[in-house]
């Protein structure tokens, strides 16, 4: 919401000295979020003044249409001699009123205005479009032509109001209010202790029977609805400068006089309202749900289908309007630009819509407005009336037309809302005691209205049943503008934000002695210390996905991994989907800083996935006014998916840079497996490696990862190299690697407490032993042997050469070289006692995997 300060001042009488920075601090203090603050015109400098232009001469022999212009400026120039202008715009003619810079002055972004010979002709100024005088667009597409009785000579800057601040104001959902100049008015005034004009104090007549006729089918999504009549428009009635730039400050563009007058009011009351054309309206205004297949073009020109879910205006022809969103073409307001005559008869709709239901109409047609903005945060549905009489009255003022006596209200009965409040219940939760005058006086700052009860008695349940005086209960009407306000703990919030949040003690809690990080918070930090010790670099995504993903990573038609927890309300359209996997995200950010020039990349994330459960159960909800059960606590977690927490790498480009220590060294698959062992290490998981073949992985460069888990082999995840034809369908570099771990699966195979590795002060003892085996023979089948076969005496075994010849070996075989190391607690090995630990280990493996020793 942008707010210019001018405008905000008719509101408020702030001091003159208060500077737009000023009232950002105040408002921060008060808990708006006030993002930044824009100096209009901080860097303009006159002569900058009206002119009439008195001829124009068209320029022959240039590429793009040049106007010789003579431009009368008054005494502006010194002399009172016509002013001589190039320019090459052609929205003006001979006796219009347009904005002329003289030279010496300096226009936005620091142009400085000179006179200049250009085109032949010698320039002495400019004839300015908004756009160069930093006004933002005003639909004209060129330059300014002002109102005809504009005085030439006058100053520009102040008749256009060039010069402003603009608070630029980031209003969160609870304070849907704070999106007009209404709201945020009041909120200045409270925060400046000053009072408040408020713009809907207006004298507006009660309905009668004589207004335009409305039916309103459906109460519960509109429960209030306004119309007026306003007639005898003046078709050439175009909107005053000061309106025009008022809606240019709050960000809207100027279109005609009604449709501006309807914005105008909507920023000013933050009433969102809509005007028909009434000869366009055939018959009784209403308010329904749509008709499924039901069609109607939005004012964007987009026909849209309807859902039976969405709440319409209609007429005796159907659909005009998307209650709440936007109105229809057929009822269009028009402004005689078109070639069409204007709008004389307007009707004027101030409503009050459902939030829920325009919400969920912007969200499905993907239409959000200014006016579905509003009601999807809180309108006030007591400001109706009043947006409606200002609407009126503008018409009636700037427009010269004529209110009609009909009134049209139809109101669904409502009881205000009320909260009873411990008067020391602001107290209890900001450990203040601010006091009973201190809560009433700032609830009603707010625009409560406030009843003590301060005879409340209460017995006593101890003490021997005694009677003793209860704390004053205030019983709180909440203002009809504020429908965030629902429960005690609301109105805590509003006393406390009042007061000062930094007035508020600063205590550090004490936790219990001997209490900290989980185990298994422990472990996450350790393996997010250890993955960025490798060269990895953190980088968390948004847990949302497009199930399109799952076609791009090659996933099987049955992968569980495609079964996916839909979201009721996605913040995206696009992905709709929890993610099953970290990979899609990873592989974005890793698709980015590569497109952005970073091409040696190594990135790693810890977070959750989701999956369905088989049984679906509908969540309960819990209580608040006290702790839930532990049945209660577990029928919620039961209903939620399952969250297994994963760990993923990708890795693409150099693993090692070159330089003039020597060559570099590209990442490959081996170096996303060990990413794998990394975190397994410090889970104090023994890892199996061995070849698999699984979705986004290359099937000859994939080690499927597996632990074993109350003695069962359980495979928790895959690493590798990706298959070429995923990395062109993600745009990603070319042997761009990856690993993913259950990590869950992980720990549980693991121990809680790290180990230390334990030191021996005997000497090892080292056997190579280089075994052939047919080519499909896994290696870690023969390293399991090996390994199981050495026995207790061997401490390490290592893969160190995978050797392939035809000629040497045979066809279809391999020769393994492992590294065995032998060592003993107690004493120190003899030879016979490696050799002999070695040709056991050597005989388990021919034994299982037929391996024989190399010659």
């Amino acid at each position: 919401m942008r707010v210019p300060l001018s405008w905000l001042r008719e509101y408020v009488d702030l001091p003159a000295t208060e500077t737009g920075r000023d009232v950002q601090a105040k408002l921060i203090a008060a808990g708006l979020e006030v993002e930044t603050v824009e100096h209009l015109g901080a860097d303009l400098k006159g002569p900058l003044v009206v002119g009439q232009v008195l001829t124009i001469e068209e320029l022959e022999g240039f590429k793009k249409p040049i106007r010789f212009c003579t431009v009368d400026v008054g005494t502006a120039n010194g002399t009172g001699e016509p002013q001589e202008i190039v320019c090459g715009a052609r929205n003006f003619a001979v006796g219009d009123k347009v904005v002329v810079v003289l030279p010496g002055a300096v226009l936005p972004g620091g142009f400085a205005i000179s006179a200049r010979k250009t085109y032949g002709k010698v320039s002495q100024g400019m004839i300015c479009s908004s756009d160069e005088l930093g006004m933002g667009d005003d639909g004209s597409k060129g330059i300014i032509v002002l109102p005809p009785e504009t005085e030439v000579g006058k100053d520009a800057i102040e008749l256009l109001e060039l010069v402003d601040e603009v608070l630029d104001i980031a209003v969160t959902p609870d304070r849907g209010y704070c999106l007009s100049l209404r709201g945020v008015a009041r909120e200045t005034a409270t925060a400046y202790g000053l009072p408040l004009r408020d713009p809907a104090l207006l004298d507006v007549p009660g309905p009668n029977a004589f207004g335009y006729p409305v039916k309103v089918s459906d109460p519960v999504g509109c429960d209030r609805f306004t119309a007026r009549t306003v007639t005898g428009l003046s078709p050439e009635a175009r909107s005053p400068i000061w309106l025009q730039r008022r809606l240019q400050k709050v960000g809207m563009r100027p279109i005609s006089l009604a449709v501006d007058i309807t914005n105008y009011v909507m920023m000013e009351l933050g009433q969102p309202l809509h005007a028909y054309d009434r000869a366009q309206v055939q018959g009784t205004i209403g308010v329904r749900r749509a008709e499924p297949g039901e069609k109607l073009t939005t004012l964007d020109g987009v026909e849209r289908t309807l859902d039976a879910e969405d709440l319409v205006i209609t007429d005796d022809r159907g659909p005009i309007g998307l209650a709440g969103v936007m109105g229809g073409a057929d009822t269009e307001i028009a402004d005689g630009n078109g070639g069409g005559g204007a709008s004389t008869d307007v009707v004027i709709e101030a409503a009050h819509f459902d939030a829920v239901s325009v919400a969920r109409t912007a969200r499905r047609h993907r239409l959000s407005s200014e006016a579905s903005r509003r009601f999807e945060r809180g309108v006030d549905p007591q400001a109706a009336a009043a947006a409606a009489q200002r609407t009126v009255d503008l018409l009636v003022l700037l427009a010269g037309g004529t209110a009609e006596a009909g009134v049209t209200e139809v109101v669904a009965p409502s009881a205000p809302r009320t909260i009873t409040l411990p008067a020391n219940h602001p107290d209890k939760v900001a450990g203040v005691a601010y006091g009973r005058e201190t809560v009433v006086r700032r609830l009603q700052q707010v625009g409560c209205d406030v009843y003590g009860n301060s005879a409340a008695w209460n017995a006593s349940s101890g003490g021997g049943g005694r009677a003793t005086v209860g704390q004053d209960e205030l019983i709180v009407t909440v203002p009809s503008w504020r429908p965030d306000l629902t429960d005690p703990n609301d109105l805590a919030e509003e006393v406390i934000r009042l007061e000062g949040y930094e007035n508020l003690p600063a205590t550090l809690p004490r936790p219990p002695a001997g209490r900290g990080l989980s185990s298994r918070q422990r472990l996450h930090r350790r393996i997010g210390r250890a993955l960025a010790g490798a060269g990895y670099v953190e980088a968390p995504n948004y847990p949302f996905v497009s199930e399109q993903v799952f076609d791009q990573l090659g996933l099987a038609a049955d992968d569980p991994a495609r079964r996916v927890v839909r979201l009721t309300n996605p913040l995206s359209d696009e992905e709709p989907a929890l993610r099953t996997s970290l990979l899609p995200g990873l592989l974005g950010a890793l698709r980015r800083n590569d497109g952005r020039g970073s091409h040696d990349l190594a990135l790693f994330e810890t977070g959750l996935v989701f999956h369905p459960r088989a049984e679906q159960r509908k969540a309960v909800r819990l209580p608040v006014d006290r702790r839930p059960t532990d049945e209660e606590l577990a029928g919620l977690d039961a209903a939620l998916p399952e969250q297994p927490r994963h760990v993923a790498v990708v890795l693409a480009g150099a693993r090692e840079r070159d330089g003039w220590w020597g060559k570099g060294r590209p990442a490959d698959w081996a170096d996303a497996v060990e990413a794998a062992r990394t975190v397994a290490r410090e889970a104090g998981a023994e890892l199996i490696v061995r070849k698999g073949q699984y979705g986004p992985w290359h099937p000859g460069r994939c080690a499927e990862l597996a632990v074993v888990v109350d003695g069962a082999e359980r495979v928790v995840g895959h690493a590798g190299e990706l298959h070429p034809g995923v990395l062109k369908t993600l745009g990603l570099p070319e042997r761009t690697c990856a690993a993913e771990l259950d990590l869950d699966a992980v720990a549980g195979a693991g121990q809680d407490t790290p180990q230390a590795p334990a030191i021996s002060t005997f000497p090892v003892a080292t056997q190579d032993v280089a075994l052939v085996v047919d080519a499909f023979v896994p290696s870690a089948d023969v390293e399991a042997a090996l390994r199981e076969g050495a026995g207790e005496l061997l401490e390490s075994i290592r893969l160190f050469d995978v050797y392939e010849n035809a000629e040497q070996l045979g066809e279809g075989r391999k020769s393994l070289a492992y590294a065995l190391r032998f060592r003993a607690a107690d004493r120190t090995l003899t030879v016979d006692e490696a050799s002999a630990a070695r040709e056991s280990a050597v005989a388990l493996a021919g034994e299982r995997t037929g391996a024989v020793l190399r010659a």
